[in-house]
């Protein structure tokens, strides 16, 4: 989950010998948890259920030993602080995912028809970065055998011997439970073409990695699925209505966390300039030393590089205290946090970037917008899509902020890493934070074991499909409806059954069975929709005669008046063109625009009402 300045893909193995032993060996470990694969993704829920129980336990078991070996081995971060990630990972994440079903059918929707079963994706490549060894290792473990999947941990060269030791713990835990013997598998030898090995091999079926850009970037070009994590440069604004001794406090605290390793942690506050004296005080009530302008770009300069902005690694994790020693600046030696006093963000102002240590830039706004608008600033400066924070108690002012951040996780009066990752809020419990497309990366959630399943889909006919054979139009039941006056061709019913030499229209071949109250909603829908029209000249009144008629006699039978149709199709018009006749309408009748238009060129409708 964090942002790591000296990612295993940034590592080149400086002997060829050993890179080839590297790539060999990451073309084994797949191979043999391929196998694994293919007989753990048979296992009942039951069975997974099992596995995940025991290895989280061994984890547990075991948290204090892989914190001490992991800040032995890195010298980043503090034991107390990673044995407290490691038992997140272990049994936060575990009671989290405990309940998920993740084996056969895992939802069933009967009133849509459809079900959906889980499928394992297979074979996960998982990098880990060398700020949190043991931690992430803990987690993606247990989120990729809840999901039936076998994995393989590539460590991060400076953090290989407890990365290593996690895994091997939690791989003999596997064992005893019944899991196949190779469902975990873990580099003896990582390197930059190990590492690329592992993730473009063909039996890899997803990625899952930790670390710095460059190792993000690679795994995103490797041609494989892969769940990625970009920066963090998290902002936390204190707005006038916070409790504001609690909000510095939540910073402080949050800041210095395992000495800032976590991406998530506050890398500035942000306030407005009016709660400036009272902000001072209380960050130096929770042990926070105000750099001085000089001391600030010194400072800058030795941990950024602003050619490639990387954090330099020798800074990464160290207290306070320590990080002035090697900057050569004066410091309290019980300094919990130094503090930057900047007004500008950039590269320009190196220390407005992520720090991955107990340095805290703090700016002062003019008034709410201005602060907000800051915030938004320090995102797009290398914290895109990951978090932010906010300390308020106005609720308006609270989702102002939310819908305004360009981050995917808001925390609210918490501390910014526990929050994010899912410890002091109800947020999924995870490790690895997506940061969506504004990050770079695939999702914008804290990936799940849900994340490292598919769902196949079960779905039953809803709306039977008209079959339609070619050169025929489907019939709809306003066309049916048509039929039964048979005003094609002005040919009354009883005419049309009786004249058996007057060819047959496509109205009189259709079945009779009509729902009538269908075709009125049709006619009143298609109403609404096609609007008032001007009448074209095929629908000008019926022509009047030149000259009238002789009155017929008493005893002839009146003439009857010609019925408009329900509904002419284009079919219908090129029928009656070739056959010369006319077809009647009425102000109910619905035509379709292919219709209207051939129509109009022929003058075939004629108006009645």
């Amino acid at each position: 989950m964090a942002h790591d300045p000296t990612s295993a893909v940034a590592v080149a193995s400086a002997s060829p010998s050993k890179d080839e032993r590297s790539v060999a060996e990451a073309r084994e470990l797949i191979e043999r948890a391929y196998k694994a694969f293919l007989e753990y993704q048979l296992f009942s829920q039951e069975q997974v259920d099992r596995v995940v129980d025991a290895v989280a336990a061994a984890a547990t078991a075991n948290a204090e030993k892989l914190a001490r070996i992991a800040v032995e081995e890195t010298t980043y971060g503090i034991v107390e602080h990673k044995i407290l990630k490691n038992l997140f990972s272990s049994q936060r994440v575990y009671e989290a995912i405990r309940p998920l079903k993740t084996v056969g059918v895992v939802r069933e929707d009967k009133a849509q028809g459809i079900i959906e079963v889980a499928v394992p994706v297979g074979v996960v490549a998982a990098i880990l970065p060398s700020t949190n060894p043991t931690s992430t290792a803990i987690y993606k473990i247990l989120i990729a055998l809840k999901g039936r999947n076998a994995i393989v941990i590539s460590p991060h060269p400076t953090a290989l011997r407890c990365s290593c030791e996690a895994a091997a713990i939690m791989k003999d835990a596997a064992i005893k439970a019944g899991a196949p013997a190779d469902v975990i598998c873990c580099f003896n030898t990582p390197s930059l073409p190990g590492t690329q090995e592992l993730m473009k091999h063909r039996r890899t079926s997803i990625i899952l990695a930790t670390g710095g850009m460059s190792m993000v970037r690679a795994a995103y070009s490797s041609g494989k699925p892969a769940f990625g994590v970009g920066p963090g440069n998290v902002p936390a604004f204190i707005d006038s209505s916070a409790d504001l001794a609690k909000a510095v406090a939540d910073v402080v605290f949050g800041k210095t966390f395992d000495n800032g390793t976590i991406c998530s942690s506050e890398q500035a506050i942000v306030a407005e300039d009016s709660q400036r004296d009272a902000v001072l005080k209380e960050l130096a009530k929770n042990g926070a030393h105000l750099l001085s302008r000089d001391d600030i770009e010194k400072l800058g300069k030795q941990m950024v590089n602003t050619e490639t902005h990387t954090i330099c690694p020798k800074f990464v994790g160290k207290t306070a205290a320590r990080v002035a020693e090697l900057a050569g600046l004066h410091a309290p030696s019980n300094a919990r946090v130094l503090v930057a006093l900047l007004d500008k963000v950039g590269r320009d102002e190196p220390l407005s970037a992520e720090k991955l240590s107990p340095v805290l830039a703090l700016y002062f706004e003019k008034d709410r917008a201005a602060a907000m608008a800051r915030c938004v600033e320090l995102l797009r400066f290398g914290g895109l899509g990951h978090t932010c924070a906010i300390h308020a108690k106005d609720d308006a002012v609270i989702r102002e902020y939310g819908l305004k951040m360009p981050a995917y996780r808001v925390v609210v009066n918490s501390p910014a890493p526990q929050g994010s990752i899912g410890s002091s809020t109800n947020l999924f419990p995870a490790m690895t934070l997506g940061c969506g497309a504004a990050g770079g990366n695939i999702t914008s959630d804290n990936i799940s074991p849900l994340h490292l399943i598919n769902l196949r889909r079960i779905a039953y006919e809803a709306r039977p499909v008209t079959q339609v054979v070619s050169g025929q139009l489907p019939v709809t039941s306003a066309v049916a409806a048509s039929t039964a006056s048979c005003g094609v061709c002005a040919t009354p019913p009883a005419e049309a059954t009786a004249n058996s030499s007057q060819p047959e229209t496509r109205n009189q071949k259709l079945e009779t069975g009509v729902n009538w109250s269908v075709a009125r909603a049709v006619d009143r829908f298609l109403a609404t929709k096609q609007g008032p029209r001007a009448p074209s000249s095929a629908m000008s009144e019926a022509p009047k005669p030149e000259a009238a008629p002789a009155k017929p006699p008493s005893s002839a039978a009146p003439v009857p008046k010609p019925r408009p149709v329900d509904f002419v199709s284009e079919a219908e018009i090129r029928a009656a063109v070739k056959r010369k006749a006319k077809i009647f309408v009425g102000p109910k009748t619905i035509i379709t625009p292919a219709a209207r238009d051939l129509a109009a060129e022929y003058d075939v409708l004629v108006r009645v009402d």
